[in-house]
């Protein structure tokens, strides 16, 4: 005795299927290993170096170091924010920004601007004693702004060639 197979002719409500399985963000293992993504990666250490170094010491007295810790903390949050779009390659995926122009004002920007900030902080460490936490911590950070400086003004250089070879394309 076979029993016939029961079709249900009930419908059940439309619900949209979603593939969430699969991530749309692809991680770019080679990204790490080009240049514009060694100096991205540089601009973040010593970046995170400027401020953590002045962030470390009372320099809350002088203003001047206030907008050291400003410029810093403000490109190196954006230089994360840059590596992390590269690294998923949602600059791929997002078509309509013209990522090379906004590359090139970004890290250009960021060379004046860092540029500045490390003149402002190597001016900065004749406020402290010699010798001491304080003016070691400037001493130190002013280097790193200026490493800092020059890694953001190879990625202008890089930027530049990327948006003038996109310039020739179109």
């Amino acid at each position: 005795m076979e029993r016939p197979a029961v079709v249900s002719t009930r419908r059940s409500p439309s619900v949209p299927q979603y593939n969430i399985s699969t991530s749309t963000l692809a991680f770019d293992q080679h990204f790490t290993s080009t240049t514009k993504g060694i100096l991205l990666m540089a601009e973040i250490v010593f970046g995170m170096l400027v401020w953590i170094l002045i962030g470390g010491t009372d320099y809350f007295p002088l203003s001047a170091l206030c907008w050291v810790m400003f410029v810093a903390i403000l490109f190196w949050i954006l230089t994360v924010c840059l590596f992390i779009i590269y690294l998923t390659g949602v600059h791929n995926r997002i078509t309509r920004l013209p990522w090379n122009t906004l590359s090139l004002c970004f890290h250009c920007s960021a060379t004046v601007l860092y540029l500045v900030t490390a003149a402002v902080d190597a001016l900065s460490v004749n406020q402290a004693t010699r010798g001491r936490h304080n003016y070691n911590c400037w001493a130190a950070s002013a280097f790193f702004a200026f490493l800092t400086t020059l890694c953001y003004a190879g990625s202008s250089y890089l930027s530049y060639r990327g948006w003038k070879i996109s310039r020739e394309e179109q």
